[in-house]
C-alpha cells in the first residue's frame, strides 16, 4: 500500500479548489450571520450516547472508538443536526434561536445524499418556532445559499412527514410493523406496499395506497386535501404545504414539485421536508425539514426546530 493514498471515500481540497471553497465558505457565513443565524463549531467527537440518541441511521454511519483517557466510547460526528439540538438544549431558552455551521463530518459509508465519506456539511437551523413562516424562512435561506453558489435553476421538492405520521396514528400497528411500513415508503416500493396491505388489516388501506402515488405539480395538494379531509392532522400538514407553495410561487422563480410520500432516511423529521435539485446534478443539492422532537432527548422540554444542510465541498468542485 502506498503511504500517500487516502482511505476510500475520503478526499481533500488543495490549490485553486481549496481557495474557491474558502471564499464561498466566508460568503455563506456572512449571508447566514446577516440573517441572524449565529455561527457554531461543534466538536468533531462526542460521547457516543449523545450522537446516537436521534437516529438508527446515524448510528450506522458513525465511526466509534474507545477513548483511552476516559475509557468511554466516543463517536465522530456523522451529522451536525443532533449536535445543534444538544447545543440548543444547553441554552435552556424559550426564545427563537438561529444557528449556522460549516463543519467537516465523517461517515462510515457514503449515502444517497453525500458523495463521499468526508463531506463538509454547511447549513442552518432555527429553534423555538413551530410556525410555517419559520419553514419558509429556512427554505428561502437554502435557496439563497444555492444562488450564492451560482446554481440555477432550482427544482424544489416539498413534502410533509406529518401526513404519514397522522395515518400511522390512526392504526394499531406494532413498532416493527410501523418501521417496516416506513421503510417501504422510504424505498418507494409499491409492490412491497401492496404486499404489506394485503397481509395486515388497516383502517386506511386506500389512503396509504393513495399517499404512495401523490407526487407531481401543485394540483396534488388539492387532491390530497380531498383524500385526507377526515384526518385533521394530515389536513393541517397539507395546508402548511399550500401556504409554503403560495409564498414561494409569488416571491421566487423556483419550480415546485410536490412529493407527499417522501420520508427522509433520518427518523427525526416530523413535518415539512424539502430537497433542492438542478438538472446538472444527479442527486439532491440540499435538503432539510422540520424536526420537533430532538430537544426532549437531551433532558429538556420539546423545542420546535427546522433546518437544512448540504455538502459544500461537493457543490464547489
Amino acid at each position: 500500500m502506498n503511504t500517500w493514498q487516502l482511505p476510500e471515500g475520503v478526499d481533500e481540497l488543495i490549490g485553486d479548489r481549496a481557495l474557491v471553497f474558502e471564499c464561498v465558505r466566508r460568503q455563506l457565513i456572512d449571508l447566514y450571520t446577516e440573517k441572524g443565524f449565529g455561527l457554531v463549531i461543534p466538536p468533531m467527537v462526542e460521547n457516543i450516547e449523545t450522537l446516537l440518541l436521534t437516529s438508527e441511521s446515524i448510528d450506522k454511519k458513525t465511526f466509534k472508538f474507545l477513548d483511552p483517557d476516559s475509557g468511554k466510547m466516543l463517536g465522530v460526528h456523522a451529522d451536525i443536526t443532533p449536535q445543534i439540538a444538544r447545543i440548543d438544549a444547553k441554552q435552556d431558552s424559550d426564545k427563537v434561536i438561529k444557528y449556522c455551521y460549516v463543519n467537516a463530518i465523517l461517515q462510515t459509508k457514503a449515502d444517497d445524499f453525500y458523495t463521499s465519506r468526508s463531506p463538509i456539511q454547511a447549513g442552518a437551523e432555527l429553534y423555538g418556532s413551530n410556525s410555517v413562516d419559520s419553514d419558509i424562512e429556512i427554505i428561502v435561506l437554502m435557496l439563497d445559499s444555492l444562488k450564492l453558489l451560482s446554481i440555477e435553476p432550482i427544482v424544489l421538492s416539498l413534502g410533509n412527514v406529518a401526513i404519514f405520521n397522522a395515518l400511522i396514528a390512526e392504526e394499531t400497528l406494532s413498532d416493527d410493523q410501523a418501521l417496516l411500513l416506513r421503510e417501504i415508503f422510504i424505498k418507494r416500493s409499491t409492490p412491497d406496499l401492496v404486499k404489506f396491505l394485503s397481509n395486515n388489516a388497516l383502517n386506511n388501506t386506500n389512503k396509504f395506497s393513495a399517499l404512495m402515488k401523490l407526487e407531481g405539480d401543485v394540483s396534488v395538494l388539492d387532491e390530497a386535501l380531498t383524500i385526507f379531509n377526515d384526518i385533521p392532522k394530515a389536513k393541517l400538514a397539507i395546508q402548511d404545504l399550500v401556504k409554503i407553495n403560495a409564498y414561494l410561487s409569488s416571491t421566487t422563480d423556483v419550480q415546485i414539485v410536490i412529493d407527499l410520500a417522501e420520508l427522509k432516511v433520518y427518523e427525526y423529521h416530523t413535518g415539512i421536508v424539502f430537497s433542492a435539485y438542478n438538472e446538472n446534478y444527479s442527486k439532491a443539492l440540499s435538503q432539510g425539514g422540520r424536526y420537533n422532537g430532538l430537544s426532549a432527548l437531551f433532558g429538556r422540554k420539546q423545542r420546535a426546530a427546522t433546518g437544512f444542510s448540504f455538502d459544500l465541498k461537493f457543490l464547489t468542485h
